[in-house]
């Protein structure tokens, strides 16, 4: 049976009340969900009509903190990161967290992550990015940060299950996600290979 709820919360956890998010995210398949350092995702999901899958999960590590657990989601399975970034289809990533971070600590994240995968970022991404920073809050452990990009519409951003608005563009959704699949991914290599189903 298929589960509907009111906001993107792909790890099957509901918004507070009064949430924002308006964007309704079908969870199908529950019963072969995958749980990881005690985060479960469904194993398909539908976002805005498309029908995405997750691709892989990773739990993202500092030295021997375990900090979030992202699960991506694709239209179609895909182990190749550069195929993903090169076509220009749904995407949406969960993270959710298992340890408390400060805002600071996520605006450096995106940061360096533009900086070490976007060199020659242009000054509209770049600004795009601070309004990405805009958006973050401090973030506490079962608390989620959450990603769908759609071609033609931009990338929404939820934070703790609130919308804060869509960032227009495909460079922009395309920058966001090499921070977790691109040549220099900031969580490393490891986790890189996790999401792309390694």
């Amino acid at each position: 049976m298929m589960t509907v709820v009111s906001v993107v919360v792909a790890a099957g956890l509901l918004a507070s009340p009064g949430a924002a998010a308006q964007q309704e995210v079908v969870l199908q398949d529950t019963s072969t969900a995958v749980t990881r350092d005690g985060v479960t995702l469904p194993q398909h999901i539908e976002v805005a009509g498309h029908q995405l899958q997750l691709n892989g999960v990773a739990t993202r590590k500092k030295f021997i903190v375990k900090v979030y657990v992202a699960g991506l989601y694709l239209p179609a399975r895909e182990t190749d990161g550069e195929k993903i970034l090169s076509a220009d289809e749904p995407r949406h990533l969960v993270m959710q967290f298992v340890h408390n971070v400060d805002k600071g600590k996520m605006c450096n994240a995106w940061n360096e992550a533009l900086a070490n995968n976007t060199p020659d970022a242009s000054a509209e991404l770049k600004g795009q990015f601070e309004t990405l920073c805009g958006y973050m809050e401090d973030i506490e452990k079962g608390q989620q940060f959450v990603f769908s990009y759609l071609p033609g519409k931009g990338t929404r951003v939820d934070v703790k299950g609130v919308t804060k608005g869509t960032i227009e563009g495909k460079a922009f959704a395309d920058a966001l996600f090499k921070a977790g699949i691109g040549p220099k991914p900031g969580p490393g290599e490891g986790f890189k290979k996790k999401l792309l189903g390694g």
